[in-house]
């Protein structure tokens, strides 16, 4: 088994490794690149015209998934990826054709993050009898009314997915931060579904990371953030780790509440808690640090997040 996952992975990397330069190709020729808001840095105002949804070529994860695996379970996590991903395509396109930093509305994302969430919540506890309960440990679990859990699971699963999108700011960073948490998940779970899916995903972000790493030739866009944000999310709820989220997903987290923290804060006092939210910006322009500085950084944080989290899991929960 552990040979054919490793396979499959080794063959969703090749595949984009090989196809994401065509892909960049046609995005190119076909004028479909990032346009740069106007507060950001010159150094990234130097990215204008990179090309925009390279996060397309994820799907490939997808494509090899169902074409090996047709399992039920299976078939849930690419749906996930795939319901995201078009929420986030929507919104390259448009920044993307009409050069519109901006894209769609977001409230119109939210609107369609929150009818997906709920759809795909639904079918989960039907289908794969994931309990209304919050695990602690191997032996205990913390029973939830099931209306509260699924109100608390849909804000959860909503929230953690534009927290991830949120780290998609610099060349690489969200697939350096990302790849820990997808390993996180394949180490843990007991479904061979959710090991193939993770490894898969690992295989084509690293086939990704080799055009997205400084100076990016491509961005994924929310095409690809929004589509980690939402199968991640999903993730933890079908193996039972939402206590262990604070940790995993602390980078995440710390982006997102950057944002909140800074908007607050300056809607308060008419001043900048940070240089500038999410985060990432705001230890590039106070202290200088690079990009690749700081996608070591956080990758270095995720990979240890990632370590303390399976250490609660193996003593408490396996």
């Amino acid at each position: 088994m552990a040979a054919s996952l490793l396979s499959l992975s080794t063959f969703s990397f090749l595949l984009v490794t090989l196809f994401t330069p065509v892909l960049i190709w046609g995005l190119r020729s076909l004028r479909l690149t990032q346009p740069i808001r106007a507060e950001l840095p010159p150094d990234h105002q130097a990215k204008r015209g990179t090309p925009l949804m390279a996060g397309m070529i994820l799907l490939v994860g997808v494509a090899v998934s169902l074409s090996f695996y047709p399992k039920p379970l299976v078939l849930f996590l690419c749906a996930t990826f795939l319901l995201f991903s078009l929420i986030g395509f929507a919104d390259d396109f448009k920044k993307a054709a009409f050069q519109d930093p901006n894209g769609i509305s977001g409230r119109t994302k939210l609107v369609f993050q929150f009818a997906f969430t709920g759809i795909l919540l639904f079918v989960l506890m039907r289908t794969f009898s994931i309990g209304p309960e919050l695990r602690l440990t191997d032996a205990l679990s913390l029973p939830i009314p099931a209306l509260l859990y699924i109100l608390a699971m849909v804000l959860f699963i909503v929230g953690t997915a534009n927290a991830i999108n949120f780290t998609d700011g610099l060349d690489g960073l969200l697939i350096n931060v990302s790849i820990p948490t997808y390993f996180f998940f394949f180490m843990i779970s007991d479904h061979p579904e959710v090991k193939l899916f993770c490894l898969i995903m690992i295989g084509c972000l690293l086939g990704l990371l080799i055009y997205n790493l400084y100076p990016a030739r491509a961005f994924m866009g929310d095409t690809g953030s929004l589509a980690i944000g939402g199968s991640l999310s999903f993730l933890a709820v079908v193996e039972k780790v939402e206590l262990l989220i604070p940790v995993l997903f602390s980078v995440y987290l710390v982006e997102q509440f950057s944002v909140i923290l800074q908007v607050w804060y300056y809607k308060r006092t008419k001043l900048r808690l940070f240089r500038m939210a999410p985060i990432h910006y705001h230890f590039s322009l106070k202290y200088g640090w690079s990009e690749n500085k700081i996608v070591m950084v956080f990758g270095f944080i995720s990979w240890a997040s990632a370590l303390v989290s399976w250490l609660y899991w193996y003593v408490f929960m396996s």
